[in-house]
């Protein structure tokens, strides 16, 4: 019994990292887009690469504009619960590690608010640094 609690809480954590990196990927591929515009990166004007970013932050702003629970906050609660432990925090995921690390109980339509703002600055770099589509290359 003792072997499936350890393989729920290690799948709990497993659901978190990619949780993390699903917000880092958000977060971060905002901040790589405008340093590699000033830089002249190449890559952050990759369409692909652009799309997948806002339809991440697009995601994010639709579920709480819908009133949901991101689904991985969700999976990670009932496996912890699987696990035998309590469930890692109520709320979304954002609002509950921001929340610890600024120090704010902020409401969720505080964040929705403030996911709307983020979508707005990440569709407004989508018109400002343009991207562009990958050019064929040709063979020698």
């Amino acid at each position: 019994m003792q072997t499936a609690k350890n393989i729920y809480s290690l799948l709990a954590d497993l659901v978190l990292l990619i949780h993390f990196g699903f917000v880092a990927f958000v977060v971060l591929g905002f901040v790589v887009i405008w340093v590699g515009y000033f830089c002249r990166w190449a890559f952050v004007r990759d369409l692909r690469f652009r799309i997948a970013h806002l339809a991440a932050i697009g995601l994010v702003l639709a579920e709480a504009l819908a009133g949901f629970i991101c689904p991985l906050t969700t999976w990670e609660n009932q496996l912890r619960i699987h696990a035998g432990e309590e469930a890692g925090y109520t709320g979304s995921f954002i609002q509950h590690w921001f929340g610890r690390i600024l120090f704010h109980d902020w409401s969720e339509k505080t964040f929705t608010l403030i996911y709307a703002s983020f979508f707005l600055f990440v569709a407004l770099t989508f018109w400002v640094v343009r991207p562009r589509r990958r050019e064929k290359r040709q063979r020698a």
